[in-house]
């Protein structure tokens, strides 16, 4: 796992790396589960207004304010030093090897560069690497990051602390302040992770778990939960119809979500979220057609969606039953587009993620009092890793996905697919699936999806609508384990490069 995300890192840079964050969701082998938050916080100068009072353009998404406390290598580091078994320094070589002797720019990297959208691929210090010889690589050419070899091999040789503390940290905080930003070395110094509660639930004899705030693993399980006590017997297209319902309704709770650090009550709340008694309430509400107005869905805050990048999902289970899901993030593609020239670390742009008074971020959240910026708090986020059991406590279907407020829709109709319409793991994935986030009044469906479910949803009030696939909406990977103890490793099939493997020792 840790191997494999830092390679994931060093050749998909544009969608996450070691100046982002993230969280993972682990299954140890006797049962029991750790979910660990690495996701970045803000800076210890940052407040609820930056965004407001800054004359800069885009600077939630563009520059050093945008910029989070980076949590991956922390987030690694934790996981190794609970749960590994080979030395940390051997985790590096694959990831050194790519940095420093190339790899192939694939079909995904190559649409991620766009110069016309970002044009400063072709400006220093980004074109040390993306085009060395004044033109940006091309698609099948090789690509070379030097410079993070370097920075690869002293976090191997020394561990974590050599980007937290030292010459490095220096660097990136004079990155960061170039670009207009607030970060300090003592911001970088005190990074701690975070180790949340798991949110559960039991589902049809299953037992699902998934992470809790601030990420949005129980606005997930909270939409499954609505939908399981629905009767068996009924068609595909009134299912369709009863789990979007009961999405929104979910999407609803989130904006009560937020830091459990900052947010009093919050833990309480999202165990309310995802029983018996809530999922009734909500069901019960639910009707053939769809409700009239958002407010009945009890939301706080609302949304827009808005086609994501910039995010990884990595999912693994071992012989012994040890399985992990993970998802690491820089937000969008690049980042806050500054890169650290001396070591080739890209910052994220996770302030965004937070909310500001007056204005959306960039996947459309509006407002919300409980994710306003505060020194040294998480921002809200949608990821959603998820692990499912048998009824017998086996490992079953770990899945997760990237794709920004998209995540969630993802990961219940993945989990969806398995166990309402016996999909096995890569048909689950591959199907063309829907998104509604309850705001604006808006459900996607990627092209191929079932036409006839399609009308029917426009005919019970949703306000349907198309969207291409690929590239579609959120991408995700999973794995599922037969009864018979084989699996099945299921690579996104709306990327290029996507891909899963099984060893046999």
């Amino acid at each position: 796992m840790i191997a494999t995300t830092l390679c994931v890192g060093t050749i998909s840079h544009h969608h996450s790396g070691f100046g982002g964050g993230g969280f993972a969701l682990v299954r140890l082998p006797n049962g029991t589960y750790d979910f660990i938050d690495f996701r970045e916080s803000a800076p210890g100068l940052a407040n609820e207004t930056m965004f407001v009072n800054s004359t800069l353009p885009s600077p939630s998404l563009v520059g050093g304010l945008a910029s989070g406390v980076p949590g991956e290598l922390r987030g690694l580091e934790e996981l190794h030093r609970r749960y590994a078994k080979l030395p940390w320094k051997t985790l590096f070589a694959p990831a050194i090897n790519y940095a420093e002797n190339g790899f192939t720019v694939n079909a995904d990297i190559s649409a991620a560069g766009n110069t016309t959208k970002y044009p400063f691929l072709l400006e220093y210090p980004w074109s040390i690497d993306w085009a060395p010889n004044g033109t940006r690589v091309p698609l099948g050419g090789t690509m070379y990051r030097k410079r993070f070899a370097k920075t690869l091999r002293a976090i191997a040789a020394e561990g974590a602390d050599a980007f937290y503390r030292g010459p490095r940290a220096e660097r990136i905080v004079a990155a960061v302040r170039k670009g207009s930003g607030v970060l300090t070395t003592k911001d970088l110094a005190e990074y701690k992770i975070r180790r949340r509660t798991v949110s559960k639930i039991e589902y049809k004899g299953y037992r699902l778990f998934a992470g809790s705030a601030p990420s949005s693993g129980a606005v997930a399980l909270s939409a499954l939960k609505i939908f399981e006590g629905w009767q068996e017997g009924t068609g595909l297209k009134l299912k369709t119809h009863r789990l979007v319902e009961g999405i929104k309704f979910a999407y609803g709770q989130r904006t009560q979500l937020g830091d459990p650090d900052f947010l009093e009550g919050v833990e309480k709340f999202q165990k309310e979220m995802v029983s018996a008694e809530t999922a009734a309430a909500n069901r019960a509400k639910i009707q053939p057609q769809v409700l009239v107005n958002a407010s009945e869905y009890n939301p706080s805050g609302l949304e827009n969606p808005v086609p994501a990048g910039g995010t990884s999902h990595i999912v693994t289970l071992d012989a012994d039953g040890l399985a992990v899901s993970l998802t690491t993030t820089i937000n969008t593609f690049f980042g806050s587009q500054i890169q650290v020239a001396e070591d080739g670390i890209i910052m994220n742009n996770e302030m965004d993620d937070f909310s500001t008074p007056g204005l959306s971020n960039f996947f459309g959240y509006l407002p919300n009092t409980n994710n306003y910026i505060k020194p040294h708090k998480r921002p809200l986020s949608s990821i959603s890793p998820t692990i499912v059991e048998t009824p017998d406590g086996e490992p079953f279907f770990i899945i997760g996905a990237g794709g920004g407020s998209m995540i969630i829709t993802s990961v219940v109709q993945n989990v969806w697919n398995v166990l309402e319409r016996g999909m096995d793991a890569h048909t689950a994935i591959a199907v063309p699936h829907l998104h509604d986030q309850l705001m604006p009044n808006l459900t996607s469906f990627e092209t191929g999806y079932d036409e006839a479910i399609f009308e029917d949803m426009k005919l019970r009030g949703h306000n349907a609508t198309w969207v291409a696939s690929p590239p579609g909406l959120a991408s995700a990977q999973g794995i599922l384990q037969y009864r018979n103890g084989s699996l099945q490793a299921a690579a996104e099939t709306r990327q290029h490069a996507s891909g899963g493997s099984v060893w046999f020792p």
